[in-house]
């Protein structure tokens, strides 16, 4: 594909959730995270780590994941996950659910067709790899290890995409914590933070193509001394 420029990847980028059943070749995952951990970090100290999982052991997480929720299991989740969202942050959170579900055709009393779509979720949307990022333990307690990974989780989205690859960030994938470290084989030393789908993004899956709404500049910044 034709090389992007650095504002076509960052306005191109969608999140992707419906994938093509198409193996990613490992040299281009490795060749994307290089491309990722290029990205700032607090004093140099590199926290994350990346369990890239595909195959046999990514369908026992999905497995695992889906019996367990369905079960009524707790969410075991391990990195901090605060209050839910109310006011505006909610109103942004139901906006884009209300443009996912009018792209898939899902009403609003479908109530079947709504959780599959959550489902899809705790299957990792159905996508052929699962990045999983995790820090060292010890940094448990430092704000700037949650900011870096969240940094460099961002970075490896946008790198994915500017080879072709779609992502898309979530905590589904992670709430069921102990299946997702039993079958990747992640440490105890380390902090099971975030989950990344990741694949080749398929052009007929409608989700693909909704966009969210952004707030402007003028919402987001305060420019003093100009």
């Amino acid at each position: 594909m034709p090389a992007q420029t650095y504002d076509e990847v960052v306005l191109g980028r969608r999140s992707i959730r419906g994938y093509l059943d198409k193996p990613v070749p490992r040299a281009l995952i490795e060749d994307v995270l290089a491309l990722a951990m290029r990205t700032p970090t607090s004093m140099n100290t590199q926290p994350w780590h990346f369990h890239v999982i595909t195959g046999e052991p990514l369908d026992r997480i999905r497995k695992g994941n889906t019996e367990r929720i369905l079960a009524g299991e707790p969410d075991s989740r391990e990195f901090r996950r605060g209050e839910p969202f109310a006011g505006v942050h909610r109103d942004r959170q139901v906006g884009v659910a209300k443009q996912l579900f009018a792209a898939m055709g899902i009403a609003r009393d479908d109530a079947a067709a709504r959780q599959d779509w959550v489902l899809r979720g705790f299957r990792q949307f159905d996508a052929p790899v699962c990045v999983i990022v995790t820090y060292d333990r010890e940094l448990a307690g430092s704000d700037d290890t949650a900011f870096d990974c969240g940094a460099v989780t961002t970075a490896l989205v946008n790198a994915a995409w500017s080879r072709g690859l779609g992502c898309v960030i979530n905590s589904q994938g992670i709430m069921q914590s102990p299946v997702v470290r039993e079958h990747a084989g992640i440490p105890d030393d380390q902090v099971i933070m975030k989950a990344v789908a990741l694949g080749w993004p398929d052009p007929d899956f409608p989700a693909n193509a909704v966009v969210s709404t952004r707030k402007s500049v003028d919402e987001a910044a305060r420019f003093v001394g100009f």
